[in-house]
């Protein structure tokens, strides 16, 4: 594309934000357009990097691994929000550990008897570890640095957006009016924030499709315990029954959290579809290109999809 060219992003989630960081670094004009900045789905995240039940396979190991790359060298900087950190992720049963898995530094088998009751098989390995709200900052930091101009502006259709050479939708489930995408269904999280009361390592269940999730994710003074996965629901007001469920199950692997106070509750709908969407479309004169649809793993896939989306846009301009 030109360089005079001006490209719109739609979204200001972990999504849309690494978008604009990728595209403005190297020398687009960039200008991010959401209702929420940053994102609320973005904010509500854990996060731990980890591909998440999410397709086409082959394209998420690589974005997947590219973000991985990009995550381990921001952990260098604690402004980012970003570290590595060591923990365990267990299953109930006895199940062999993911290929992603294997590949992470420090990867080992862990048995049963070092595991919490009731827990069967479990590995332990190295894995970056990021605080939401202090990394959506530096991405809007960072972006603002590189020239990208941010606004509060509700997008009702892509053909409103008259000024854009180039549209990016990463709308997350805003897509699903956006894109007319039916595809799109929302995947309710809830996570409860509590003080930290000393912990440092990470742990994780593998719940495989179940809609009560386990996680414990040390991000500093707090820590973010998880989870619930309610497939189809768009409600985004805080459950105290399920958040409750949510500090039994944590407590039961770490009793230290017995006593930790309460500091917040964090809800977000995870964009799902069948697969991915990261591709090109022409509407009306104008480019079109689709980020959204990542479901639980929009942390994990972000700076794999956003170069993905920046070579779109070089094919575009070649073609």
């Amino acid at each position: 594309m030109h360089p005079d060219e001006r490209v719109t992003i739609i979204g200001a989630g972990v999504t849309g934000l690494t978008t604009a960081v990728v595209l403005a670094e190297a020398g687009h004009s960039v200008r991010v357009v959401a209702d929420e900045i940053p994102g609320g789905t973005s904010l509500a995240a854990g996060a731990m990097w980890g591909p998440y039940l999410v397709e086409p396979k082959a394209m998420v190991d690589a974005w997947s691994q590219r973000s991985l790359e990009v995550f381990c060298d921001l952990a260098s900087d604690a402004a980012t929000g970003v570290r590595v950190s060591s923990g365990i992720e267990a299953t109930r049963h006895y199940e062999a550990a993911p290929a992603w898995a294997r590949a992470l530094p420090g990867f080992e088998p862990v048995g049963a008897d070092k595991l919490p009751d009731g827990f069967r098989s479990g590995y332990r390995f190295s894995v970056p570890l990021i605080d939401m709200p202090t990394y959506l900052r530096y991405l809007l930091e960072r972006a603002g640095t590189a020239g990208v101009v941010v606004d509060d502006q509700h997008v009702s259709t892509l053909t409103s957006l008259t000024d854009a050479d180039v549209i990016v939708n990463c709308s997350g489930m805003g897509a699903a009016v956006l894109a007319d995408d039916t595809d799109l269904r929302p995947i309710r999280g809830q996570h409860v924030i509590v003080a930290n009361p000393g912990l440092t390592e990470f742990f994780s269940e593998d719940t495989g499709m179940s809609s009560d999730l386990l996680c414990i994710y040390p991000q500093g003074e707090v820590i973010v315990l998880g989870g619930t996965a309610i497939d189809g629901s768009s409600d985004t007001t805080s459950d105290p029954v399920a958040a409750d469920r949510i500090l039994q199950r944590c407590i039961a692997v770490e009793p230290r959290l017995a006593s930790a106070p309460v500091i917040e509750h964090r809800i977000g709908l995870r964009p799902t579809r069948s697969q991915v969407r990261v591709e090109a479309e022409q509407m009306t004169g104008t480019m079109v290109i689709h980020n959204y649809g990542h479901g639980g793993a929009g942390v994990t896939l972000s700076w794999g999809c956003a170069e993905q989306v920046q070579q779109l846009l070089g094919s575009s301009a070649s073609g």
